[in-house]
């Protein structure tokens, strides 16, 4: 009869569960023991000593598949081995500090999906006059554009903080939502499309960078999904938009749209071709 504990003993004495002990086995770290007389596997001090092992391994991050080479190598293989793994643990732990960060970012709402200084633009918009449904509105459409066009996204921050700058254009976008009331028929839809271009022609601050434009010029799907963001809930605005845009063209302006919406979002551009 062979001397040694049983599958649940060896368990206990090692800190596992017989689960594990199994998988162990099925993965050939720890070579299962003869059966005695009983038909029993008794485990003797050379498999607790295999356990006690894998477990540590395992229990410090190492791969279980990569238990078996690391357990058969050289001092020299042994050691380069952890050096990896302490790599591969310190990505982990990174990766782990993100998503905690994240986290708390969303407890704290706008910044779970918008860095910082997007949401400092929109800290700024209330102290201006804007209502809490143009803010979110405004919110929708920065959490789109950083998606869909991230390479274009600290350009149009840009270009949001230029005509936050700018009282003027503020007032203008403050007529665009106040436009939503009036008939589509109404002479003010015109006389402020032409207003809106005029700003910007003499804003170029607000028209954005080149590199920005260039990124909205290549992205036009993904402009056209962010530009028509809410217009059944401001179809005044939208029509706004396209008379603003023909009017640039026709002073000259490379553009064949803008890049966001002047009265969807505050800021807007060309995109060049």
């Amino acid at each position: 009869m062979r001397n040694g504990v049983t599958i649940g003993q060896a368990a206990a004495f090692v800190g596992v569960t017989v689960k594990t002990v199994r998988h162990y086995h099925k993965l050939g770290l720890v070579a299962e023991p003869e059966r005695d007389s009983s038909g029993y596997r008794r485990y003797g001090s050379g498999e607790l000593l295999q356990l006690v092992q894998v477990r540590t391994l395992a229990a410090a991050g190492v791969p279980l598949a990569e238990i078996e080479a690391m357990l058969g190598a050289g001092a020299e293989q042994f050691g380069a081995a952890l050096t990896d793994v302490e790599r591969q643990l310190t990505e982990r732990i990174d990766e782990l500090a993100a998503r905690r960060d994240t986290l708390h970012r969303l407890a704290d709402g706008d910044r779970a999906l918008l860095p910082d200084r997007a949401c400092a633009i929109l800290d700024r918009m209330p102290g201006l006059g804007f209502s809490p449904d143009y803010v979110a509105a405004q919110r929708e459409a920065l959490v789109l554009a950083r998606a869909l066009v991230p390479d274009g996204f600290d350009g149009f921050l840009t270009q949001l903080e230029h005509g936050l700058d700018d009282p003027e254009y503020v007032d203008l976008v403050k007529r665009g939502r106040e436009a939503e009331t009036w008939e589509p028929d109404d002479p003010r839809i015109e006389e402020l499309a032409t207003a809106m271009a005029d700003r910007y022609l003499a804003n170029p601050a607000l028209l954005g960078d080149r590199a920005s434009l260039r990124a909205w010029a290549k992205a036009s799907a993904q402009y056209k999904l962010i530009n028509n963001h809410r217009e059944d809930q401001a179809p005044i605005s939208a029509r706004v938009t396209a008379l603003t845009e023909a009017k640039l063209r026709s002073a000259g302006v490379p553009a064949p749209h803008l890049v966001p919406i002047p009265h969807r979002c505050p800021v807007t551009g060309p995109s060049e071709t």
